[in-house]
């Protein structure tokens, strides 16, 4: 048993319109992404994505919307989630399925599309992606900024702010020559990160961006968070301040060490581990560490791992698929993509062959015997698809799992049926022998 200290909830910033208020004010924000996520998907052209120029041309008629108007809602439809390509179908992602009734799923797939606005907006051309890039990243600087002040805030302000943040990532970013380097001259001023008429373009380019999300309104002069983009902005400022409070201090560990520290903790708090671990860092980064440590040879890591890539949702989808193809992560993935797709979990497993599911069942097995206890092991047999003991041992042997004799030798060790412990025993002598 362990204890943990339990923070009060946090409330959001006072004056903040209540939950459903907010998840109103997203639906009208993506009516129009919803309209045409519905037509796509399920409409009168069921799976017909809508940028065809046949099918942009139907849209636009049927939704009495311009051509660049249903450009604009497709890309916000799949930038929140809404929808889904499968080739070349669309199909209706969870949230739009959960639109009507679910306001976590609203107000989710909004901040989906908060996080993509330089996406959604793209930065204007000439621009080095290097500038692009550090502009990106000193945005939430900038956000703070906003939600700290509760109201207007002047541009020159906020450019000053994006300015010295663009300079420190981009020092950040500079080559340290090997060696002594003789000192500037003290009259000489360092040398700026990048003009101030680019800075000044990357910040209305990111205003812009952030307007044309919803996040904030533009002024004479001034920008302001709406009550969404002070909500969304809250929200991410909690997760750091949980992850910076996490007793196990998970923020600063590696994915592996965070998931062992998480192993044992119920899915809710893991979950929120997970969140605070995920928002200290770059999703990209964050995704690539956990498949990573995913390939490794700890069972129950790899499963734990997959765990925390469900709470990263979208923007991990395409990695997760790339990865369909490894032996050793394919059942994951595939699980993992059947949820995503919106397939209720208990029904998930059904995308697994038998081949496939025999694989992971061993390896959950071998993370049981790794990390688990042996009543637990014992009890792990129910769950086998084959539904006899003989049947699992048949496919257990021809599966070539890895761990296959090691599952199965402490499986002899740990039930309590001696006939049955025999049979597992011989199973994994066969196996290690290679006899039939």
């Amino acid at each position: 048993m362990t204890t943990r200290r339990t923070r009060p909830a946090p409330r959001p910033p006072e004056g903040t319109p209540p939950r459903a208020e907010l998840a109103r004010q997203a639906r009208a924000a993506l009516a129009d992404a919803v309209r045409i996520a519905r037509w796509a998907a399920g409409g009168a052209s069921p799976g017909t994505p809508p940028l065809a120029a046949q099918a942009l041309e139907r849209a636009a008629a049927a939704l009495a919307l311009s051509p660049a108007q249903v450009r604009s809602g497709w890309d916000r439809a799949r930038l929140a989630g809404l929808v889904e390509l499968h080739g070349e179908r669309a199909r209706p992602g969870w949230r739009l399925r959960a639109w009507d009734r679910d306001d976590s799923a609203v107000l989710r797939g909004w901040v989906a599309l908060f996080d993509a606005w330089s996406l959604v907006h793209p930065a204007p051309q000439g621009i080095e992606s290097t500038a692009v890039a550090e502009a990106v990243e000193a945005v939430p600087q900038v956000l703070s900024l906003l939600q700290l002040s509760a109201g207007p805030v002047t541009v020159p302000a906020l450019l000053d702010l994006l300015g010295q943040r663009v300079a420190e990532l981009h020092e950040e970013r500079c080559e340290v020559p090997y060696g002594p380097q003789p000192l500037p001259a003290p009259e000489e001023p360092a040398p700026t990160a990048h003009p101030a008429a680019l800075v000044a373009l990357l910040l209305d380019w990111a205003l812009e961006g952030l307007a044309a999300v919803g996040a904030l309104t533009l002024g004479a002069g001034t920008a302001t968070l709406t009550p969404l983009g002070n909500w969304a902005v809250w929200v991410k400022l909690e997760q750091i301040c949980v992850a910076a409070q996490s007793p196990a201090g998970n923020i600063e560990q590696s994915a592996a060490d965070m998931l062992l520290g998480c192993a044992r903790l119920t899915p809710g708090p893991a979950r929120a581990e997970y969140r605070a671990w995920l928002a200290a860092r770059p999703v990209g980064s964050a995704v690539a560490e956990l498949l990573g440590v995913a390939r490794g040879e700890d069972a129950l890591l790899r499963g734990l791992a997959f765990e925390a890539l469900r709470v990263v949702g979208a923007p991990a989808e395409p990695e997760v698929r790339s990865v369909v193809t490894d032996p050793s992560l394919r059942p994951y993935a595939l699980l993992w993509l059947a949820e995503y797709d919106g397939t209720d979990p208990e029904d998930a497993q059904e995308v697994l062959s038998r081949e496939e599911a025999t694989w992971l069942w061993v390896d959950t097995a071998a993370a049981v015997a790794d990390h688990g206890e042996t009543g637990l092991l014992v009890r792990h047999l129910d769950s086998a698809v084959q539904g006899t003991v003989p049947a699992l041992l048949d496919e257990v042997r021809a599966v070539g799992h890895p761990r296959t004799v090691q599952v199965l030798v402490a499986l002899a060790a740990a039930h309590p049926d001696p006939a049955l412990a025999k049979a597992v025993r011989k199973a994994a002598f066969q196996v290690h022998t290679g006899g039939a």
